[in-house]
């Protein structure tokens, strides 16, 4: 019987390989349309949302016009603020009312999306990169590539990295901010209709 190390062990290998090939199969292929040198992505920002959502304290309280499937991502993305970052945490099949230890990016990412059920199971970031539709959604935007991931809802972003200054918890793990990143690294996707 396996033990509980060498089953940790196994499943990191198994979501380094996951992002990896999601890194290769994953990128869309260049286009004439992009600009050069750009290697097929570009950073393709939000549009501002019908109406933007309010970050109080940490956890982000929903527009009152949002669809209740967007309502859901946030609801479910609150519930890890204060969780700390952990390699491969989230990524255990999804249990209602059950939270894992920590999260990284993809697994955070994945939670949010299945509280609005988006998702039936989590997805490494190499994946998020061909999920749902291409380009930035009108609620939600998921920003991916081969080694990270985050999303932008009701114009917040949730994100692991590049946290603000004032939100609470430990210094790593997913958290909302107000400051939107740019980098022509991540590939935009979208739930279709949102």
């Amino acid at each position: 019987m396996p033990s509980p190390r060498s089953n940790k062990m196994l499943l990191h290998a198994a979501v380094v390989a996951a992002c990896l090939a999601g890194a290769v199969v994953g990128v869309p292929a260049a286009s004439a349309d992009d600009p050069p040198g750009a290697g097929g992505a570009v950073f393709v920002p939000p549009p501002p949302p019908p109406e933007k959502a309010q970050l109080v304290n940490g956890r982000v309280i929903a527009p009152a016009s949002a669809p209740l499937r967007v309502k859901r991502v946030i609801a479910a993305a609150n519930r890890l603020v204060e969780k700390p970052y952990v390699y491969g945490g989230g990524h255990k099949p999804f249990v209602k009312g059950q939270l894992d230890r920590g999260y990284d990016c993809s697994g955070a990412v994945s939670y949010a999306l299945w509280g609005g059920r988006f998702l039936r199971s989590p997805l490494p970031s190499g994946a998020m990169m061909s999920w749902g539709q291409r380009g930035p959604g009108q609620w939600i935007t998921v920003y991916a590539h081969g080694g990270h991931a985050y999303m932008v809802v009701a114009g917040l972003r949730f994100d692991t990295s590049l946290r603000d200054s004032d939100a609470p918890g430990p210094r790593t793990g997913p958290r909302w901010s107000r400051t939107l990143r740019e980098s022509a690294a991540f590939v935009a996707r979208h739930p279709v209709g949102y």
